[in-house]
């Protein structure tokens, strides 16, 4: 399915693509490390973001025996790196000009 030239997942796929149960995307979504889209249906819907989450979040727990808080806590630590990084770009262009 593609919306406004997002690609967007059913669960199925995205299980069957990161080679994990659907019962572990619902996990994820519960503890709140992404948050799918939903259909008219309810169907959940996952953008190529929330995939890259996922592999994100599969690659601190098996690669690097991190536990669900762990993750919770560097997934946290990494936007607000983002945040901050963006700030400080912003604030760079404002000194240029």
């Amino acid at each position: 399915m593609v919306v406004r030239g997002n690609k967007l997942y059913m669960i199925s796929v995205v299980s069957e693509m990161l080679g994990i149960h659907p019962q572990t995307l619902r996990l994820y979504e519960r503890e709140g490390f992404i948050k799918p889209k939903r259909s008219e249906g309810n169907t959940r819907l996952y953008s190529e973001e929330d995939v890259e989450r996922l592999e994100m979040v599969l690659r601190l727990t098996r690669e690097l025996g991190v536990n669900l808080a762990g993750v919770d806590v560097i997934l946290s630590m990494r936007e607000k790196m983002e945040m901050m990084q963006r700030q400080m770009e912003e604030t760079i262009l404002g000194l240029r000009e």
